[in-house]
């Protein structure tokens, strides 16, 4: 039987089936500061063992502080928790990358950037976003602080089985348009529930042109369109990005690997339980404007009036939405200020994503009413980025050059937005009090983020490009 790359990581992963419960071996655990320190508590007040270290992975991410080196740290709490995973690296024989490492940054960004995430694999961390490995052929989810007791202890994680779904992207970009105006395209189609209980696989003529950062991308915000697994399958360009990688496999090692990454993807006539199908070359820049990711418009378009939402819940929540972001309906996109600029976060912090918004940056001034920051997604991003010059167009620019880190993104950590404040940001949530108390968040790509540094509101970055 033909079989999806879904359901061949799935089959070869699966060690016990119990009540529609599966039991799959995981073969790449990543761990971070955050979700990491009640797990190993756990596990010790339990007397157990973390059963395979060497299938572990370090860091730290969510809560460091971005000013230079990371450091002061003055937040008691972000301090005893990056301390504790240090701790229990130190105990454990995990591979770390702490705050001095040149290796150091978001866990979604140097997985794959250093070769640890290789198609074929179950990946695991306790974190949402896990899906973004997914980009590499590998099924990757995000876990619960109790579930990454279990995969300590046992290597195993318990997971329902997904369906399956298709989504074929068809047609090629307009200029001044971006992966993840497409990714914001499709939550906007198919709602943040549209992927429940779906694995996605992201296929189509646009997917094998795209690069493997824009892939990144894509499948980083499964998730907020409601499912847990996003993965594409793998290709030469997979193969070549992950060539030479500091911890790929290398001489006879990668040639056994390359052959099984060969199989491991879809079959050609394989069948998904539902399909979706987006033709990309009609995709605008967006604009979020809610308080959720499908609440989105293209930059040449206007918030929707409520009378127009046919749907009471989603109308409802519209209404919500309008007044926490201060936005009345019917408002152009245009017409929408904003105070802060954030690019970062493991949606769009690599270095393809900083060259695009330094092109749009290179020789003119932030507005004055904005405060605007890059953060790369690591330290090999921020040192390839300081190698191209670009720290220097952004610095020249007026924005904040930073250390790598989740840093606004989430609010956990100093880099928050004051109440009230809007925030073109490139990250993956735009939910209430997400990026700090009061906070409103309008997700972009990091093109129309900097094209919005410039001007103090939103404009339609084809206009300067």
């Amino acid at each position: 039987m033909p079989k999806t790359i879904i359901e061949k990581i799935w089959d070869e992963h699966l060690v016990y089936e119990i009540d529609g419960w599966y039991g799959l071996y995981v073969d790449m655990h990543f761990i971070h500061e955050v979700t990491s320190p009640q797990a190993f508590e756990g596990l010790e007040l339990a007397g157990r063992k973390v059963r395979r270290p060497d299938l572990i992975v370090a860091t730290v991410d969510h809560n460091v502080p971005t000013t230079p080196n990371h450091l002061p740290i003055t937040d008691p709490i972000a301090k005893k928790q990056i301390e504790t995973l240090y701790k229990n690296a130190e105990k454990w024989g995990l591979l770390f990358f702490g705050l001095d490492s040149p290796y150091q940054g978001i866990v979604h960004v140097i997985g794959p950037e250093l070769g640890l995430t290789q198609p074929g694999m179950v990946i695991v961390c306790g974190d949402s976003h896990t899906s973004t490995h997914g980009a590499l052929g590998a099924m990757a989810f995000g876990i619960g602080t109790s579930e990454v007791e279990l995969v300590l202890a046992t290597q195993t994680i318990k997971a329902k089985k997904p369906k399956t779904m298709e989504v074929r992207f068809e047609g090629q970009l307009q200029k001044g348009v971006y992966s993840k105006d497409v990714i914001l395209a499709l939550i906007g189609k198919i709602g943040v529930g549209g992927g429940t209980g779906y694995a996605i696989e992201y296929t189509g003529s646009f997917i094998r042109n795209l690069s493997i950062e824009g892939r990144l991308t894509i499948c980083n915000m499964s998730i907020e369109a409601g499912a847990r697994v996003g993965i594409i399958s793998p290709d030469e360009k997979t193969f070549q990005y992950l060539e030479n990688k500091p911890f790929a496999p290398k001489g006879r090692e990668w040639e056994k690997a390359l052959d099984y990454w060969q199989k491991i993807k879809t079959d050609e006539d394989a069948k998904y339980d539902k399909t979706v199908i987006l033709d990309v070359s009609s995709v605008e820049p967006m604009v979020t404007w809610g308080t959720n990711p499908s609440q989105v418009q293209p930059i040449t378009g206007r918030i929707p009036y409520l009378s127009e939402i046919e749907d009471e819940f989603s109308r409802n929540a519209a209404k919500k939405a309008l007044q926490y972001m201060g936005l009345e309906e019917g408002m152009k996109i245009t017409d929408i200020k904003i105070d802060v600029v954030f690019i970062g976060s493991c949606t769009n912090a690599r270095i393809e994503d900083l060259r695009e918004a330094a092109k749009v940056v290179k020789g003119k001034k932030v507005h004055p009413n904005v405060r605007a920051m890059v953060v790369p997604g690591s330290t090999q991003v921020k040192l390839q980025a300081e190698k191209e010059g670009l720290d220097k167009i952004f610095k020249d620019a007026g924005f904040e050059w930073r250390e790598s880190g989740c840093s606004m993104c989430l609010g956990m950590n100093p880099d928050v937005l004051g109440e009230g404040q809007r925030c073109a940001s490139t990250s993956n949530r735009n939910f209430e009090n997400r990026q700090g108390k009061g906070g409103r968040t309008h997700l972009v790509s990091p093109a129309m983020a900097a094209a919005a540094a410039i001007a103090g509101r939103f404009i339609d970055v084809r206009e300067i490009l």
